[in-house]
């Protein structure tokens, strides 16, 4: 990585959200948690430390609990679980790890899905590109994890069901990179996959994901095109937007920038269901990044470069006032002026009681699908250019 690149992820500041108040025992709970974290020490992120086969074997497939690629046959596509966090009974909740590894060395590429458990074009696309991969024609390796938060894959829900004080909904991309230590057992599954699955494998990594429940998105890539290496890769995808902006800390694609390790998010239109149209575009683009990194051989295919591309740097959200039906008078990918009608809303009687316009100029890129909504709940968002952004922006993730 290039020290222009270490510079900017250096230079980047991130928003922190604010932290309740909470009862001095939690406040001890968690310090304690923290301070064990401290003395026992996260687990070497090199390589070097090895593969950790468990024993146990689920359905023909071998059980890890670390991986170092470099362990693995080359030549071989490798099918393996992860021990991630135990559940309540004990038992643990395992990950699906597939490993395409070349048979001479090269870069080691991370494709990531199911990070929420609603989303199911990126597990599609994650498992579309493993399928036209072969290791025999391969250098490096490609590992994709294709289920990281199973217990919300379970139920086909956004967030992680923790069962601490009664069921929690943890939403798992805000909790990376994890604290093996931690107070919830998502906390702990995140720090377990990133510190002994991800990290010591990734020489840059791709976080796959949708719009959540009732709420679409566009087919579009999230990152910090101040990163070189980002940016080379973002433009190599046939969409037609680019949110330009770091967004969240707790991130999983910004956990991986934090340690040096370049990657980005592409969101892949809506969840609960498999988009084709979109999951194309994807896998062509994903397939030009592993030809831009020299994992795979061939010529591109489209990059941003054949359709017409939209770079924003901020969202703008436009929140429901009232409750009742939403009618939509713009679409996805539609241009908007500031000032613009975009939504309607209608109570039972079918009279109007609410109309939202635009704040801004920009592109849609995001809308609420369910035809319902209540006060507060997003009903689009804009893609604009923000002269000088501050901190994290708000994104339909």
């Amino acid at each position: 990585m290039s020290n222009k690149s270490k510079e900017s992820l250096d230079r980047r500041d991130f928003m922190v959200a604010s932290i309740a108040t909470v009862t001095a025992s939690a406040v001890l709970a968690v310090d304690a948690g923290a301070a064990n974290a401290q003395d026992t020490g996260a687990p070497s992120a090199d390589p070097a430390s090895g593969t950790v086969y468990t024993g146990d074997v689920i359905q023909g497939k071998k059980v890890i609990s670390a991986l170092d690629v470099n362990d693995l046959e080359p030549g071989k596509k490798h099918l393996l679980y992860f021990q991630g966090a135990q559940m309540p009974t004990g038992q643990h909740w395992y990950v699906s790890v597939i490993v395409a590894k070349g048979t001479k060395p090269g870069k080691r590429a991370i494709l990531v899905s199911g990070v929420h458990g609603d989303e199911m074009s990126s597990v599609h696309t994650v498992q579309t590109v493993m399928n036209q991969l072969d290791p025999a024609e391969m250098l490096g390796t490609v590992m994709a994890v294709t289920d990281v938060a199973r217990p919300a894959m379970e139920s086909m829900q956004r967030r992680w069901p923790n069962s601490g004080r009664g069921i929690d909904l943890i939403d798992m991309n805000r909790e990376w990179p994890g604290n093996e230590n931690g107070a919830t057992a998502p906390s702990r599954h995140a720090g377990l996959l990133f510190n002994r699955l991800l990290r010591p494998n990734a020489d840059f990594a791709i976080d796959f994901h949708t719009g959540t429940t009732g709420f679409e998105v566009t087919a579009f890539n999230i990152g910090g095109m101040d990163v070189p290496e980002v940016k080379a890769m973002v433009e190599l995808y046939p969409v037609g937007q680019i949110f330009d902006n770091h967004v969240y800390p707790g991130v999983l694609h910004n956990a991986f920038m934090d340690v040096g390790i370049p990657s980005f998010t592409p969101e892949i239109g809506a969840a609960r269901l498999l988009d084709p149209e979109m999951i194309a575009l994807f896998v062509e683009g994903t397939m030009n990044v592993l030809k831009h990194q020299g994992i795979v051989a061939g010529p591109m295919g489209r990059t941003g470069k054949d359709v017409t591309v939209f770079v924003g740097n901020s969202a703008f959200p436009i929140l429901a006032t009232a409750g009742g039906l939403v009618e939509h008078l713009v679409k996805l990918n539609d241009k908007v002026e500031a000032g613009q009608k975009v939504a309607i809303q209608r109570n039972s009687f079918g009279e109007v009681v609410a109309e939202y316009s635009s704040g801004v100029a920009g592109e849609i890129t995001g809308q609420r699908s369910d035809a319902m909504a209540e006060p507060g709940n997003p009903l689009t968002f804009i893609l604009f250019n923000k002269p000088t952004p501050e901190g994290a922006e708000t994104y339909p993730e």
